[in-house]
């Protein structure tokens, strides 16, 4: 049992002051005023005074961090996501980028299996498949011999309860709009991505069942004045959330905020899109089977295409609020709320609220994670 005391919380929706929560098992079971909080004697007290109590983050796309890559080694999964709180992430997306057939089966299986014992830290909710039905023009740092066009007999046994509940694809290849609908219709969120749609193209992915833009702005069609493309349908459409890598690097500030203008926090999602060397120092890693060089915040594969980021997603935050004047609350709903609504989990995760899971932050005044509690556990102090 833990209590949190003369904390102020901040969620997407409000704020309270001088705030105290009482956590039992995995989940929150009451919120009151500190004064009116009655603390069993046997709860563990974290006084938050002068600290801000957030929902725990929640990133869509992950590929990997401490050296690690899920893509090569999907069993480096629990290593990875023991560490990730300290970045303010208590559930996320492992994602894999385009690979054999076979390793996605092996990530899938990882997931089945039980948790490692004693396990703590961020809980990986399924798997964010990044391919292989992506267009060979926009490929980035995806290998194109295992690409392959859209065929529903490859995507056997896909389905949330299976661990999959995330697919990037290109809208405009051959048979795609059936696999859109298809996966749908699974309950699999359908994302976007590593595509050459035209505006048209990508509004009949819309009407299939896209509801995801993946790093918006990055390997897809350019959005200009005559042909606006997949970026323009992204941008539109109120029932897509567009996924974000909001390093000032991925995408110029100054677009950031347009498209906050266009999106705000309800059609927004900031992910981290982070590769091996998240957490660690410049140098050379791996992404899959190929190398990427990172300096000064980049990541470089030999011929200079981007090949992912080291871009933590509580930086990505503090970004946001920086780059648009946005609120607190309003930046907090694209990495608590909006994943939660997207993934169907809203009744959950998101919020601080009763009955919710209890993934909680106390942040500094300027937002640096202090406590990390995932599942009423605490994973990380700094």
């Amino acid at each position: 049992m833990l209590a949190i005391t003369n904390t102020t919380i901040y969620t997407p929706a409000r704020d309270r002051r001088n705030t105290a929560l009482l956590v039992e098992g995995s989940r929150i079971s009451r919120l009151a005023p500190t004064s009116a909080l009655d603390i069993p004697p046997q709860a563990e007290v974290i006084d938050g005074r002068g600290l801000l109590l957030v929902p725990g983050y929640l990133d869509l796309q992950l590929n990997g961090a401490f050296g690690h890559d899920f893509t090569a080694d999907p069993s480096a999964i629990w290593e990875v996501s023991a560490r990730l709180p300290q970045f303010g992430v208590t559930a996320y997306l492992p994602t894999l980028i385009t690979s054999p057939l076979a390793k996605i089966k092996q990530a899938m299986q990882v997931l089945r299996q039980e948790r490692p014992p004693a396990f703590t830290g961020a809980d990986p909710l399924g798997l964010h498949i990044e391919g292989p039905f992506l267009n060979p023009g926009k490929k980035g740092a995806h290998n194109p011999a295992y690409l392959r066009q859209p065929d529903e007999t490859l995507i056997a046994g896909w389905t949330p309860d299976e661990g999959i509940r995330l697919v990037t694809l290109a809208p405009e290849l051959p048979g795609a709009l059936p696999l859109i609908a298809e996966l749908a219709a699974r309950g699999i969120v359908v994302g976007a991505g590593h595509s050459l749609a035209s505006y048209e193209e990508a509004q009949a992915g819309i009407a299939a069942g896209i509801r995801y833009g993946t790093h918006l702005f990055n390997a897809m069609t350019p959005l200009t004045q005559r042909q606006p493309g997949l970026p323009a349908a992204m941008l539109t459409a109120s029932e897509v959330v567009t996924g974000l890598i909001a390093d000032g690097f991925h995408v110029h500030p100054a677009l950031i905020k347009i498209i906050w203008s266009l999106k705000g926090c309800q059609g927004l999602n900031l992910v981290s899109d982070a590769m091996a060397a998240l957490g660690m120092p410049p140098g050379q890693y791996m992404l899959n089977e190929f190398a990427v060089s990172v300096n000064d915040g980049q990541c470089r594969l030999a011929d200079g295409t981007i090949a992912g980021s080291v871009l933590p997603l509580d930086a990505a935050l503090r970004n946001l609020l920086r780059f648009t004047g946005c609120t607190l609350p309003e930046a907090l709903a694209t990495v608590t709320s909006t994943p939660a609504r997207l993934l169907g989990i809203a009744h959950e995760r998101g919020q601080i609220a009763a009955g919710h899971i209890a993934d909680l932050l106390l942040l500094t005044s300027d937002l640096e994670v202090q406590t990390a509690i995932s599942a009423g556990q605490i994973v990380h102090q700094s």
